[in-house]
């Protein structure tokens, strides 16, 4: 089996099961996202304690890529600090843009690595991280951290 073969099976595999698929109840931080030219959405929720994000999950619907990254995004960001998980942010951008950073820390996440190829669908690939940046950054998940 070839590695393209191999990362579209991993693709799938998230697609047909994702996980961390619904609504998180109690979160201190939800952000939704829209593709427009394709109609994929995505709502994200996290719950930020201290500098940590302890949980996160996802309602979509999409394309297969849109659904397998907000999937893999849920697991690469529970459990890391603000800062990780905007690290990790910036790393699969620049990953699927075609301006790789550090794709050292992306781990399995490399599977979306060849999306670069196809403009039309980096959207797809970072709609729920966006999302999970704009979640990580509203007032209710700054405010969780703060109180602590």
């Amino acid at each position: 089996m070839d590695l393209g073969a191999l990362y579209q099976d991993v693709i799938l595999e998230h697609n047909r099961s994702p996980k961390n698929f619904g609504e998180l109840k109690e979160s201190s931080g939800t952000a939704h996202g829209r593709n427009p030219m394709c109609g994929d959405e995505v709502t994200i929720w996290l719950r930020v304690d201290g500098d940590v994000v302890q949980d996160v999950s996802f309602v979509g619907s999409g394309c297969a890529i849109s659904k397998a990254s907000a999937s893999m995004m849920t697991q690469a960001v529970k459990g890391k600090t603000r800062g990780e998980a905007t690290k990790l942010f910036e790393a699969f951008h620049g990953m699927v843009t075609g301006h790789p950073m550090d794709e050292a820390t992306l781990g399995k996440l490399k599977v979306f690595s060849g999306v670069s190829r196809f403009p039309t669908r980096v959207k797809c690939a970072s709609l729920a991280w966006h999302a999970m940046k704009e979640a990580l950054e509203s007032p209710a998940a700054t405010r969780a951290d703060s109180a602590r």
